[in-house]
């Protein structure tokens, strides 16, 4: 198993980094590199030890549970298993039991009055480049939402 991590500095607040993170539409648009053929989803019951599901458009994907929340400055999401498009999780083959457990984190803190948005990921090698190319793209993304209608007020005197 592989942690793989990643930082972006964003010029605004950690409350609309979080927002653009998890809204539907948003997140849509960050994480379309990491399967550029089907859309992503997150649906998530946003409770500790609750349900997360990051599926394609298909419902097929990733059950998970929140280790840890704390908005808008964390959340740790730990991967369970897999989801079939049936909605039938699969939690306890062998395949599965290789990577169970592993961490998938975003940590947001202020930074000189802008936001320093940490990601930490846990993947086998095998997926280390399609996950590489979804978090440098995708976070490129969020800081380009986040930075929108952003102004310098003394930039305009």
């Amino acid at each position: 198993m592989e942690t793989l991590s990643y930082e972006k500095i964003i010029d605004a607040p950690k409350q609309k980094i979080w927002d653009i993170l998890w809204d539907t539409e948003t997140y849509s648009q960050w994480t379309k590199f990491f399967n550029p053929a089907s859309d992503s989803f997150m649906k998530s019951d946003w409770k500790v030890n609750g349900k997360t599901y990051f599926t394609n458009a298909q419902g097929e994907g990733m059950v998970s549970t929140i280790d840890s929340l704390d908005e808008p400055n964390q959340v740790i999401f730990k991967h369970l298993g897999m989801v079939d498009k049936d909605g039938v999780e699969d939690i306890e083959s062998m395949e599965i039991k290789q990577w169970s457990g592993c961490f998938e984190k975003y940590i947001l803190i202020d930074f000189d009055g802008k936001t320093k948005l940490h990601a930490e990921v846990q993947v086998e090698k095998e997926w280390q480049d399609t996950i590489n190319t979804g978090f440098i793209k995708g976070l490129e993304i969020v800081k380009d939402l986040a930075e929108e209608n952003n102004y310098d007020l003394n930039s305009l005197f």
